[in-house]
């Protein structure tokens, strides 16, 4: 359920009470309307670390760009605040055409996911990832598991496959030398990430 308040009064006081309790911590603007989330619950929390520790080990550490969990993706430099999105992972190789700004980033990553909560539709965010130019996302769904990888070409962010337990496709990135499959596993499905260039595999 959504929920649209036009006074701005009674706007600007929710959002200075969720400041002060530290709720913000991932509310997002769209194109000027204030967006507050669901809360992460321990399940998502746990794949953001988890995705985050892979990232880091296979780009952060190696040198080749930067991972980010929960930043700032804006497409502007002034006046960023009016319209960004933050996603779970961000990852922004180097030469890649995202600048950080300190606070935000302007431009897309190169690769990031997003998580999705109850409620949650990739769609709503993907038309801007494509606009900041964003070169590959991987949504991660729950109840029932699936994984869906978008990949751009021709400056549209295009589905490039899907995978869940009834067709366990493994999925190539075409940014990162790592590949992502949803497999089956003790008390929930997992998704299975691979290096390409060697035997390393996480479950996430």
């Amino acid at each position: 359920m959504s929920l649209l308040i036009r006074d701005s009064s009674i706007s600007r006081k929710m959002i200075a009470k969720r400041k002060a309790l530290g709720l913000d911590r991932y509310d997002e603007v769209w194109n000027g309307v204030y967006v507050m989330p669901p809360m992460p619950n321990n399940e998502h929390q746990q794949l953001v670390s988890r995705v985050n520790s892979i990232m880091q080990d296979v780009v952060g550490w190696t040198g080749l760009g930067d991972v980010l969990p929960g930043v700032n993706v804006s497409d502007r430099i002034k006046g960023w605040k009016k319209n960004y999105r933050i996603p779970d992972v961000a990852v922004f190789l180097k030469g890649g055409i995202a600048v950080n700004h300190g606070t935000h980033w302007v431009g897309g990553p190169d690769w990031l996911t997003e998580i999705l909560s109850p409620d949650e539709e990739p769609d709503e965010k993907l038309e801007f990832y494509e606009k900041v130019r964003a070169r590959e996302v991987l949504a991660i769904y729950r109840e029932p598991w699936r994984i869906e990888l978008y990949q751009l070409q021709a400056d549209k962010l295009v589905l490039a496959g899907k995978s869940d337990l009834d067709e366990p496709n493994e999925l190539k990135s075409a940014v990162l030398p790592l590949s992502f499959q949803v497999v089956a596993g003790v008390a929930r499905p997992l998704v299975l990430v691979r290096h390409v260039d060697g035997p390393r595999q996480w479950h996430v």
